[in-house]
C-alpha cells in the first residue's frame, strides 16, 4: 500500500502538535459539557485538599499551581497557558493550589462526563491522555531545573521553556510576576532581577520598558547558558 509524503507529515504534524483543547466552538458536543468561568488576578480556582472532581482548561488568561511548605513559602508547581490542561489527578483529592495569575476564562469539565466525551470524541481523549504526559515531563523538568546551581542557568532554562510556548517564540508575554518566577525558580525576587539585568547587558535578550514581556534576542547564547 502506498502512503503519499503528505499523508506522512500530516500524522507527524497531529503527533507533535502542542498539547491544546480543539477551541470552546468546535464540536458541538463538547460545548454543552464544557462549563466556563471567569476568574479575577489571584483568584483561586481549586485550593489543595479540595475534591478532584473536575479537569480545567485555560480558554484565555492564564494560571499557576502552588503549594505552601511546612516553613511558609511558596513553591509555585507550574504555569498553565491559553489552551493547557491541569487539574489531573490520580488522587480524590487536590496535592495544589490552582491560581488565577489575571484576568482568564478557564472551562471545567466534570470527571463524571469525561468517560461519555472520550466514547465520542476521541481526539478529546488523546488530549486528555497528552496533557497526563505533558505534565510529567514537566514536573521532571522543573526538578532538574532547581537543581541547577547558576541563577542564570535557572533564568534561560526558564525563558527557553516558556519561549516555546508562544506562537512568537522570540517574544515572551509574561502572564506571570518576577515574585511569581522567584518562587517557581526556588530564588529571590532580587536575583531574578540580578540575572533578568545581566541578560539584558549582554544584549541576550530585551525588556521593553513599561511592558511585562521580554524579547529574545541572542538566542544561541541562551542555550549555551541552559547547557
Amino acid at each position: 500500500m502506498h502512503i503519499s509524503r503528505q499523508a506522512v507529515a500530516a500524522d507527524h504534524a497531529s503527533q507533535t502538535a502542542p498539547l491544546r483543547l480543539p477551541p470552546v466552538e468546535r464540536g458541538a458536543l463538547l460545548v454543552p459539557r464544557l462549563s466556563l468561568r471567569v476568574f479575577a488576578k489571584d483568584e483561586e480556582v481549586f485550593a489543595e485538599g479540595d475534591r478532584a472532581g473536575c479537569i480545567y482548561r485555560i480558554v484565555t488568561g492564564a494560571a499557576r499551581t502552588t503549594r505552601l511548605l511546612s516553613d511558609g513559602r511558596r513553591q509555585i508547581t507550574a504555569f498553565h497557558l491559553a489552551g493547557d490542561i491541569f487539574g489531573l489527578e490520580s488522587d480524590p483529592e487536590h496535592r495544589f493550589c490552582a491560581e488565577s495569575l489575571g484576568h482568564s476564562t478557564i472551562g471545567t469539565y466534570r470527571h463524571c462526563n469525561l468517560d461519555t466525551l472520550a466514547m465520542v470524541d476521541d481526539h478529546l481523549a488523546r488530549q486528555i491522555m497528552r496533557a497526563s504526559i505533558v505534565a510529567l515531563g514537566r514536573a521532571q523538568d522543573h526538578m532538574l531545573l532547581l537543581g541547577r546551581q547558576s541563577a542564570l542557568e535557572k533564568i534561560a532554562t526558564f525563558l527557553l521553556d516558556l519561549s516555546g510556548r508562544f506562537p512568537n517564540d522570540d517574544q515572551i508575554d509574561l502572564p506571570m510576576s518576577r515574585i511569581d518566577i522567584a518562587d517557581h525558580l526556588g530564588m529571590t525576587i532580587a536575583t531574578v532581577s540580578r540575572a533578568l539585568t545581566l541578560l539584558v547587558r549582554d544584549e541576550i535578550i530585551a525588556i521593553p520598558a513599561h511592558r511585562r514581556s521580554i524579547a529574545i534576542r541572542n538566542r544561541a547564547a541562551l542555550k549555551r547558558l541552559n547547557a
